[in-house]
């Protein structure tokens, strides 16, 4: 099943040093097939991330793995809800 956090970010100080490690961390999400998308909105305010997860326990506890809530730079998980896909790209 398909979980989609939209997550708020605070602590903007540690997001520059830290994000290479988040990025390696939903790297090795995406290689294990936990992670179907993810990326931070144009404002730098918070992300969007897709994860693949067999409950909300499990998506959770993804999100409490991540080097960037280790760090305080998610602030608060504004919702996190399971998510159908109904249309995807076309391939490139």
């Amino acid at each position: 099943m398909l979980w989609a956090a939209v997550i708020r970010y605070g602590n903007p100080e540690k997001i520059q040093e830290v994000r290479p490690t988040h990025r390696q961390y939903l790297a090795s999400l995406r290689e294990q097939g936990k992670l179907w998308a993810s990326g931070p909105f144009e404002d730098d305010s918070g992300a969007l991330i897709i994860y693949q997860a067999d409950s909300e326990a499990e998506a959770r506890n993804l999100i409490q793995s991540d080097p960037f809530y280790e760090a305080g730079v998610f602030q608060e998980i504004v919702q996190l809800k399971p998510w159908r896909i109904v249309f995807t790209p076309p391939p490139a």
